[in-house]
């Protein structure tokens, strides 16, 4: 069976999908715990503790998730994984590779998440520099 690869729109989705785990994950036990502590959520600072811890859930979520099942939930809701493309596991440098600084440059360049959608593999820009993609699963 050939390989299909996930296009742009099927990995948005499954991306938009994994904002709200993440966003609810936050919202049931990070900000909790934060007021319990007593410690502000409303600080706008990206060095802020809430935002520290924020960032830290989201990073947290999508590299464990990516090495242990090689998923993340909203993939697995759309029926897609992270593969390497020499067929061999993902080891801890490239998942952290992929998905902390890869997903930051990808961001920062926006252009790197669109270009998913003209590569042949369906490869964005933190894909390439992992030997990565993301494909359907059966």
């Amino acid at each position: 069976m050939p390989v299909r690869y996930a296009g742009f729109w099927m990995r948005f989705w499954a991306f938009l999908l994994d904002l709200i785990v993440v966003g609810s994950i936050e919202r049931l036990v990070v900000n909790p715990l934060f007021r319990m502590m007593d410690i502000s959520l409303v600080e706008s600072n990206m060095f802020a503790p809430v935002s520290i811890a924020s960032a830290a859930v989201f990073y947290l979520y999508f590299v464990l998730m990516t090495k242990y099942f090689n998923q993340t939930l909203g993939k697995m809701v759309f029926g897609l994984k992270v593969v390497d493309l020499h067929q061999q596991n993902l080891t801890w440098g490239t998942v952290l590779f992929r998905e902390w600084i890869g997903r930051f440059i990808s961001a920062t360049v926006v252009i790197g998440y669109i270009i998913v959608a003209f590569l042949p593999k369906k490869q964005g820009l933190h894909d390439l520099f992992t030997d990565t993609t993301v494909v359907h699963t059966d």
